[in-house]
């Protein structure tokens, strides 16, 4: 079973996310910010990271600038979400692995996740 690890900090969008994806089959772990995220890593190591773009404390660039100086984190793969265009999120993080711009369709979603998981 593959473990993804959501990054998250609006409960309703988390809450439907974490839903579909364990009908899916996924264990899901979360956390409301890139600064629970580093806690979650600390605590097992996911198969994907699929975190929001702008949230509170740490943001899902500084999340994956954490994770790409991490020596055991930098080869998880990320989906970073946002509302704001790809091109503003690249200027400040670009070494994720796919990008989804919300909002989004929930097949488009799963196809991603399903393409990233298999890479």
């Amino acid at each position: 079973m593959k473990t993804i690890l959501l990054v998250e900090d609006e409960f309703g969008i988390a809450g439907v996310l974490t839903l579909l994806l364990e009908d899916e089959g996924y264990r899901v772990m979360s956390a409301a910010n890139g600064r629970q995220a580093l806690n979650r890593l600390a605590e097992a190591r996911p198969d994907l990271v699929v975190t929001d773009f702008m949230m509170p404390l740490l943001d899902g660039a500084a999340l994956g600038e954490a994770m790409r100086a991490n020596p055991a984190w930098k080869d998880i793969p990320i989906v970073m979400m946002s509302a704001v265009p790809e091109a503003a999120v690249r200027d400040r993080f670009d070494g994720y692995t796919a990008f989804l711009r919300k909002p989004f369709p929930i097949p488009a979603f799963f196809d991603l996740i399903t393409g990233v998981l298999k890479a």
